[in-house]
């Protein structure tokens, strides 16, 4: 029997790397796609064929719409097909806003938002040729409800992606095709000991960052038959890091 098969884009690290890993786990052979890490993409290839699963690491830089296109051939020739995409690739480039140039909006909009689009267009048309009732899950950002400086290119385009998991989930409904989207928090991806952004969980709600393992099985589940009824949504995984506001008065 056929596996399914599943491509993950900006999977060489971090959050991808682990939904790829815990992917494999689930069954799936996977599609590694990396832009300028490829000793980090073999690593996942390695780390997937560990699990039994097939893998292969396909170059793709996201901010190119042809070279998306080239990247889901490869996956259809490699794999039959695929059944799954999460569209993880992205890059989070802080600048404040009377200091960003057209070059900071036009790299950040490009892999963030116009990227996922098309790779999303690519799976859909994909799953369709071949009639599968697939899943595409869009990692957009808690960024989405809350407001963080320096963020007003990168929240702006996560809001996008929730938006466009809307409008996309309703016509690929159609086709048996669901769409949804993961809105992440603070993530423990590896920082250094000495990086600022630690001190940002003395302030959460559980004093600590998400595990990428932790975000990984969120898409599990999301891409799982279990999950079946759900389309069109955003499931924020930020252990209520948007729920506290500057209150009136002190009484908690």
């Amino acid at each position: 029997m056929k596996r399914p098969a599943a491509l993950i884009t900006g999977a060489s690290k971090g959050i991808g790397r682990e939904i790829a890993i815990t992917l494999a786990e689930e069954g799936y052979d996977i599609a590694v796609n990396y832009h300028t890490d490829r000793g980090g993409a073999e690593y996942v290839c390695q780390e997937i064929k560990k699990r039994g699963a097939k893998a292969q690491a396909i170059y793709a830089d996201m901010a190119n719409v042809e070279e998306i296109r080239k990247m889901y051939q490869q996956a259809d020739e490699m794999f039959s097909g695929i059944d799954l995409a999460v569209n993880n690739a992205g890059i989070s480039s802080e600048v404040y806003f009377l200091e960003a140039e057209e070059s900071d909006f036009d790299r950040m909009t490009a892999i963030d938002w116009r990227g996922l689009f098309f790779s999303s267009q690519e799976a859909a048309k994909s799953m369709i040729r071949r009639e599968k009732k697939g899943v595409i899950v869009n990692i957009s950002s808690n960024q989405v409800d809350g407001c963080w400086p320096r963020a007003s290119i990168y929240g702006p385009t996560k809001a996008a992606v929730a938006k466009f998991t809307q409008n996309a989930a309703m016509e690929l409904a159609t086709y048996g095709i669901r769409m949804v989207a993961v809105a992440p928090g603070y993530t423990d991806v590896g920082w250094a000991a000495e990086d600022i952004r630690w001190k940002a969980a003395e302030r959460l709600p559980f004093k600590r960052f998400a595990s990428t393992r932790e975000i990984a099985e969120a898409v599990a589940y999301l891409a799982s038959d279990k999950a079946a009824y759900i389309t069109g949504t955003t499931l924020t995984i930020d252990g209520g890091a948007t729920l506290p506001v500057v209150a009136a008065n002190d009484f908690v």
